[in-house]
């Protein structure tokens, strides 16, 4: 039988069952294979994909949603992936014009690439800020964040939810619930007994990624930070909102050295919700 063009093949959802091939697309395309994190996104998200007649898939992504369960407020769109041997062929616009079809109404956000964001303003998203990657291996130095910090505990769990949904304008409930789980590292600063930033480490190949990042200020993020860098010997990766310039600038004097600067990008609202100020990274460019 003739093997069916690719505008023929049906977008389906993913399971975890496609972890595997999930991670196949990934390596196919230069990128780390990532099995752990496209675990957390399959489980907290939604997947979409197209099945190559000849194995693997064709194309995939996830969609992360936030809000009410039956009436999400936001989506992150992450992972958009084309294998190789179909590229420039329409099919990444063709499946993000399903999501933008299957998410209605509801905002929707996404990290663009230099080489994605064409398609996505061509789709109608706008650039509305920028994180940059820094990677590398952190060395102490200077003055010590004269900020408290220490292991997050079970009955933190509901500050920090009420502290996440209000800096990110948003309820992510779903996810930051499983940061205990997912994170080898999952730390809280406070103040006089009230939590004012908390922040996690999780592993991603070889590398700790820092994510979410949630402060009061840049101090409270540099602490946090700070104490994460020591509890791990990986080099550490993180993606920071470039509007944290004093942020970046400490972060880079200690060992973290920019590696790539990718587009927030939104579709629906002017901004993203929530205070800027506060988020100064988010748990992974491919969600939120």
């Amino acid at each position: 039988m003739p093997t069916p063009s690719l505008a023929a093949l049906p977008i389906r959802r993913l399971t975890l069952r496609d972890l595997n091939a999930c991670a196949d697309l990934s390596e196919d395309r230069g990128w780390p294979r990532e099995e752990y994190k496209w675990g957390l996104l399959l489980a907290a998200g939604k997947g979409y994909g197209i099945d190559d007649p000849d194995g693997g898939l064709v194309t995939a992504c996830v969609v992360t949603e936030y809000g009410p369960y039956s009436e999400p407020d936001l989506g992150a769109i992450g992972m958009v992936l084309v294998a190789e041997r179909h590229a420039r062929q329409g099919i990444g616009r063709r499946l993000m014009r399903h999501i933008l079809s299957a998410m209605d109404t509801t905002p929707l956000t996404l990290h663009a690439t230099p080489y994605g964001r064409p398609l996505y303003e061509e789709l109608g998203f706008k650039v509305t800020g920028q994180a940059e990657m820094l990677h590398g291996h952190f060395s102490p130095g200077g003055l010590t964040p004269a900020v408290s910090t220490r292991a997050a505990t079970a009955e933190d769990l509901a500050a920090i939810l009420r502290l996440d949904e209000e800096v990110l304008g948003t309820d992510r409930t779903h996810l930051i619930t499983r940061l205990p789980a997912f994170a080898d590292q999952f730390r809280v600063a406070e103040e006089s007994g009230r939590i004012t930033g908390y922040a996690a480490a999780w592993p991603n190949m070889h590398t700790h990624v820092v994510g979410p990042l949630i402060a009061r200020d840049t101090e409270t993020a540099q602490a946090l930070l700070s104490s994460l860098a020591a509890g791990t010997d990986r080099p550490l990766r993180t993606d920071i909102d470039v509007r944290h310039e004093e942020l970046r600038a400490w972060a880079r004097e200690r060992g973290l050295a920019p590696v790539s600067l990718n587009s927030v990008m939104t579709y629906g609202i002017p901004e993203l919700p929530g205070d800027w100020s506060r988020r100064f990274a988010p748990l992974t460019v491919a969600a939120l």
